[in-house]
């Protein structure tokens, strides 16, 4: 597909950059921003805002809609950061996100519910390593992001504590 940009009088055509490569790379750079677009279930990773990998994703089960409280099975939306890494998870490794922020809070307050937490991006269940990308058939989680084990290892290597993340609808 072509597109045109107009600089000045001249007219350079553009093609859609082909990104189904960055879903099969492996990640050899620190990742210093995670997006994460909710509707096509996909988590993109950067460095210096270039675009490293592209992660097929599970969400919560209620995936539709930003998180609104503890129990409701949706996966937040917003600005984050990766706030720790948990060696010992029960879902294989598992990087934790800062939900909520106090504007999640105030929500499910004025709800009069909690707002939760312990919203991580995590692999499989412990012992059912073997699913690979079976897990994407449906969105299973309680609110969280999952990949395989082999992409959460991957990432809890290159993503350190800090890293900013961005959920999107």
């Amino acid at each position: 597909m072509w597109t045109y940009l107009f600089i000045g009088i001249s007219i350079l055509p553009m093609c859609k950059q082909n990104t189904s490569h960055l879903y099969h790379v492996a990640l050899t750079s620190t990742v210093d921003s995670i997006v994460v677009y909710k509707s096509k279930r996909e988590m993109h990773v950067f460095n210096n805002h270039h675009l490293l990998k592209i992660y097929r994703i599970a969400l919560g089960s209620n995936p539709v809609g930003k998180k609104q409280f503890q129990g409701d099975m949706k996966t937040p939306e917003g600005k984050y950061s990766i706030n720790s890494k948990n060696p010992q998870s029960a879902y294989y490794l598992n990087l934790g996100i800062s939900y909520p922020n106090e504007s999640d809070k105030a929500i499910a307050k004025k709800n009069g519910k909690s707002a939760g937490g312990d919203i991580k991006i995590h692999g499989l269940p412990n012992g059912s390593g073997a699913l690979g990308k079976a897990h994407l058939l449906s969105d299973w989680t309680h609110g969280c992001i999952a990949v395989t084990n082999e992409e959460i290892k991957e990432l809890y290597e290159f993503v350190p504590i800090g890293t900013s993340i961005h959920l999107y609808p």
